[in-house]
């Protein structure tokens, strides 16, 4: 028998002996052809003929793939280098504790902002993971590619331009054209004016937003144009939330003075007579839902000009903490409608007036400096928890002393009580990791692990992630 036939034969016996195995019999009876080879011990031959045909299935056969091979393109680098060598096994621990999509977003963020990216086989992005920061977009492509049967685009290089715009997949494109609109504001728009239109809604939508930086009235012929012929509606909304920010927002009509109608402007002092804003009681179901569909559909202008105040003295005047939904209404009004300086004075008014879980809603609009500054008056003034501040601050809080606040006493004591559990803070201390500074963190391990916490206590992972990062990473 020659060996072609031999192993066509011996590939043939395989069948009956996984069937076997997979039944939970025994497979030695099956294999004749290897009778000499097993012995006569039952028990032994069973091994022998394990090694054999694993032997043999690894060496001899070979799988074929179900289609054409395709050649897919290097992972990309990274323009910022990978996490250290050594805090990548704490990494991907983080990353297995923390099954919500939101802690991965969150860890990439911190990241990021402290100079580094994951490891490619510890964590990537889908292509359609909007929620990466911009340095992963090259990732997001590859995964595009990856998933798609196009050839891949020859990317010249990073200016975007018109000409170009198809060089480009998605996620770099929009990565590019975020920087341009940081770089050259009116260049981004000439940009966006040719190709915008070849895009389907929800790219339009995403690019559209870009214009938000820098947003001035050079944008408004092109805004006002997005705004009357676009054929999404979604798109069309956004278009006029910009416009309404540079004071062109539609002209006051009857749900304008409609809105304005559940709301009053009074004076109250006797010496120092000032003006406050009163939401009017609302006594049935459908005075709230007509209420909230007015706002809705009304700018921060308009509504201001009804009432005979500037939107700054609307928020000056306005009287928290009475209406919640009033106040959230009008905090989503802001952040849709109102300047950068009216977001600003917003959240001062809110801290001010102890209202502060409605600075979340204004965070992504405030700048980095700001969000850190008002999570740190929130928990030192009202007493808000690591997991609140977080949420308010944003990946680039570094906080250097976060266990002197009124948060962090509080979360010393929870550690010390009597019946405290290993499994007890644990969000709240992974909030923690993401506030504190480099030198913070290290300061707030030593006072835990003083307090009685382990050293290798994993609810500490970020902590212990925040302490040993050097803001350089790795080489990519």
């Amino acid at each position: 028998m020659t060996d072609a036939i031999k192993a066509e034969a011996i590939f043939d016996a395989m069948g009956a002996v996984l069937t076997r195995w997979t039944m939970g019999s025994a497979a030695a009876p099956a294999a004749s052809l290897w009778r000499a080879e097993l012995g006569d011990d039952p028990a032994e031959a069973e091994l022998r003929l394990l090694a054999l045909s694993g032997q043999f299935l690894g060496a001899a056969v070979v799988m074929e793939p179900a289609a054409a091979l395709r050649v897919l393109p290097g992972i990309p680098a990274l323009a910022l280098p990978t996490v250290q060598e050594a805090l990548r096994p704490l990494v991907r621990r983080i990353l297995a504790a923390k099954k919500q999509a939101q802690v991965g977003t969150e860890l990439v963020h911190f990241l990021a902002e402290r100079g580094c990216t994951t490891h490619p086989a510890d964590w990537m992005p889908a292509a359609d993971d909007d929620d990466a920061p911009d340095i992963y977009a090259p990732w997001r492509d590859w995964a595009a590619i990856a998933g798609s049967e196009s050839a891949t685009r020859q990317q010249a290089n990073d200016h975007l331009t018109a000409d170009n715009w198809e060089d480009f997949w998605p996620a770099a494109r929009k990565a590019a054209l975020a920087e341009l609109r940081r770089r050259d504001p009116s260049e981004a728009r000439k940009v966006l004016e040719s190709r915008l239109g070849s895009e389907n809604a929800d790219t339009r939508l995403r690019l559209l937003s870009l214009l938000s930086e820098r947003l001035s009235d050079d944008d408004i012929t092109f805004l006002e144009g997005i705004a009357t012929d676009d054929r999404a509606p979604k798109v069309k909304a956004l278009a006029a939330s910009l416009l309404a920010r540079l004071g062109r927002g539609p002209a006051a009509g009857e749900d304008t003075a409609e809105l304005a109608g559940f709301f009053s402007v009074k004076t109250k002092g006797l010496l120092r007579r000032s003006r406050v804003v009163q939401a009017e009681p609302l006594k049935t179901p459908a005075q709230v839902q007509r209420r909230k569909a007015l706002f809705d559909g009304a700018d921060l202008a308009s509504l201001c000009g009804t009432l005979g105040l500037a939107p700054q003295e609307l928020i000056a005047a306005w009287e928290w903490n009475l209406d919640h939904a009033a106040d959230m209404a009008l905090i989503n009004l802001i952040v849709a409608t109102g300047t950068d300086a009216h977001v600003a004075q917003a959240a001062d008014a809110i801290n001010e007036h102890d209202a502060t879980g409605l600075v979340v809603t204004l965070a992504p609009r405030l700048t980095s400096a700001d969000r850190a500054r008002h999570a740190e008056a929130a928990m030192n003034a009202h007493n808000i928890r690591f997991e609140q501040a977080q949420l308010i601050a944003g990946p680039a809080a570094q906080l250097d002393n976060p266990l002197s606040t009124p948060a962090g006493k509080t979360l010393l004591a929870a550690l010390q009580r009597e019946d405290a559990k290993p499994s007890d803070q644990v969000a709240e201390l992974h909030a923690l990791g993401l506030l504190a500074s480099r030198e913070g963190a290290r300061q707030s391990l030593q006072r835990l692990t003083a307090a009685g916490l382990l050293q290798g206590d994993p609810r500490l992972d970020m902590l212990r992630l925040n302490a040993a990062l050097d803001d350089k990473g790795a080489k990519p």
